[in-house]
């Protein structure tokens, strides 16, 4: 957009139309909760009445913001990182930030190859999801000084600050459910752990907590499928379907529970009384079954807001602190699983 002249507004016009001086309108840009909001909403106007847009390129030569900030998840496909991501971007546009979102789809060469480009756009921080990353992804972030936060699992010796739930708790914390309802015989539907640290803490643990109680899984009971919820439906219907029928099955996530729910109605199984079904994550929607889904609920929109908050003050202060923060997973019982 032009002025009526025909010339490219510039910082100048801006402060011109807004009545005040060059450098406030920087500041506006740049710091903008050093002025008042009046004065911010004054020259809001006046940027959108002379059209004025900043050259961003120029200013990260002098050493300025580029405001923006690098999001890497494994994939937008389902509303559990929604949640985040939303929340995340909430948290930093209050504090002048724009996000560039990207999803690398568990595939660890894409991911460098994104985060890559991102630097390329001089971003001024970098969120990756989890904490098992190729080290070609540590070695790019620690050449270029970025400040960086790692959300949606936690652990408290990880490399950067971590923010997120621990993933083998909520899989402790499920698995034990199961067990003190009395469940023996317990199959198992877990996602991939290639690239995927959160489903391998839960799967572990799931395991380990039922072998610790005397329960052994069976091979042919371990069952691993992809975030489908069309394929999660027809592995668990294979197993229903089968002479030999667990009592219960534990879920890696909602998404493959939701699968699993559906694969009981086909087969003509009543929840909870012929099968006892739970998941992880407490996904929007594991309410509304009927009966409901009992789950373990990770706090997915307090993570994004806390690794928001916590990453922009990184960028604006390098003294500031930056220790991780564990969002403690949560125990939702509902009907989908009885005792027996």
């Amino acid at each position: 957009m032009t002025d009526r002249n025909g010339k490219k507004s510039d910082i100048i016009s801006v402060a011109k139309a807004a009545r005040v001086s060059p450098s406030t309108v920087s500041r506006y840009f740049n710091h903008p909760e050093l002025l008042k909001l009046t004065t911010r909403r004054r020259i809001e106007r006046a940027v959108r009445k002379e059209g004025y847009i900043r050259n961003r390129a120029a200013q990260t030569i002098h050493g300025i913001r580029s405001g923006t900030i690098g999001v890497l998840v494994p994939t937008i496909d389902h509303t559990i990182f929604a949640e985040v991501v939303q929340a995340f971007s909430d948290a930093v546009a209050e504090e002048g930030f724009t996000i560039l979102l990207a999803s690398h789809g568990y595939d660890p060469q894409r991911e460098y190859a994104i985060l890559r480009k991102f630097l390329e756009h001089r971003v001024d921080g970098i969120a990756l999801t989890g904490l098992d990353h190729d080290e070609a992804v540590f070695q790019l972030i620690e050449s270029q000084d970025v400040p960086t936060v790692m959300m949606w699992n936690y652990a408290a010796e990880s490399l950067y600050p971590s923010i997120g739930a621990d993933n083998e708790l909520a899989g402790q914390m499920i698995s034990q459910h199961v067990l003190a309802l009395g469940h023996r015989a317990v199959a198992c539907l877990f996602a991939p752990g290639a690239g995927n640290d959160r489903a391998k803490a839960r799967s572990r643990a799931i395991l380990n907590t039922l072998a610790a109680a005397g329960v052994e899984v069976p091979q042919d009971w371990q069952l691993t499928t992809v975030y489908s919820v069309s394929e999660s439906k027809r592995q668990a219907f294979e197993l229903f379907s089968s002479a030999r029928r667990p009592t219960a099955l534990i879920c890696g996530n909602d998404i493959l529970a939701t699968g699993a729910i559906y694969a009981a109605a086909r087969a003509g199984l009543k929840l909870p009384d012929d099968i006892s079904i739970v998941g992880i994550g407490d996904f929007k929607g594991s309410s509304e079954f009927e009966p409901g889904l009992t789950t373990v609920r990770l706090p997915a929109r307090r993570i994004g807001r806390r690794a928001g908050m916590t990453l922009a003050a990184a960028i604006k202060d390098p003294d500031a602190d930056r220790t991780g923060a564990h969002c403690a997973p949560e125990l939702v019982i509902r009907g989908s699983c009885r005792a027996i």
